[in-house]
């Protein structure tokens, strides 16, 4: 369980906070332990959970990021969450979901305390060039057709002792005022909620509904000289010069869906 210095998710206070801001669709739950949110969230999804499902557990005992890395943090310091939605744009504009939901946290992060966290291509927001949160966006098959679960772990009050990696950080050790979960949830609901209004309001196009130059802004890759390590082929090296219309990395005139990115001095 979360400690006095790390209180729980005040659930009435973020339900009031959608509420007010437009975005009650949102179903919010909250358990004390679990697995992984995403899991939890994909099972229900195939036995018929409808989409706006949200999961929040104060502790995952298996969390997972991309490439099958593990997640963990001590209870109550990190924000692990978990999202159900069917974007209704067409499947081949999917490969945004992931840039969209990390241009989400990064602006809740910036709202919420100040700091500017910026992103990396394709899934990870940063703050000083440390890690601060990953994403996991995965499809899933359900009876009513194909949801998208959106997992989300952002270290709030991780101390320096607690990191799991050198290269991460934390709300706390970034100076933040705010390290509390439940605003800094809130303000990612409300801004996930108005970003994949305005791309499926766009049938999916990134460019006209704001979402490919707000992403670019805020997006340390682009412009920098980065390693690409691909899935079952050579790493590469090059300039990241822009993402394109699917949401793909450009590295010296090519298009990358996919792959993990180290950036370079």
């Amino acid at each position: 369980m979360p400690s006095a210095s790390r209180p729980p998710i005040d659930s009435s206070a973020v339900s009031r906070a959608l509420e007010a801001a437009g975005a009650g669709h949102w179903r919010l739950a909250v358990v004390a332990e679990t697995g992984s949110t995403n899991d939890d969230l994909a099972a229900a999804a195939r036995a018929g959970e409808p989409p706006g499902a949200v999961l929040v557990a104060d502790l995952q005992t298996a969390g997972r990021g991309r490439l099958g890395r593990r997640w963990a943090a001590p209870a109550g310091s990190s924000l692990a969450v978990s999202v159900l939605v069917r974007p209704g744009v067409a499947a081949d504009a999917w490969g945004w979901l992931p840039l969209l939901t990390g241009l989400s946290a990064a602006e809740a992060v910036a709202s919420t305390t100040g700091l500017d966290a910026r992103l990396k291509w394709p899934n990870d927001v940063l703050v000083g060039g440390r890690k601060l949160a990953g994403l996991l966006a995965e499809r899933v098959p359900s009876p009513a057709g194909d949801l998208a679960v959106l997992g989300i772990g952002l270290n709030t009050d991780l101390g320096a002792d607690e990191l799991p990696v050198p290269t991460a950080t934390s709300l706390a050790l970034e100076g933040a005022a705010v390290t509390d979960r439940t605003p800094v949830l809130a303000a990612l609901l409300v801004a996930l909620a108005r970003r994949l209004a305005a791309w499926e309001g766009a049938a999916g196009d990134a460019v006209a509904c704001g979402l490919a130059d707000a992403y670019a802004a805020r997006c340390d890759t682009l412009g920098r000289r980065v390693r690409l390590e691909l899935p079952g082929a050579p790493a590469r090296e090059g300039t990241a010069e822009g993402v394109d219309a699917d949401g793909r990395l450009v590295v010296d005139g090519t298009a990358y869906a996919a792959g993990d990115v180290t950036h370079l001095r």
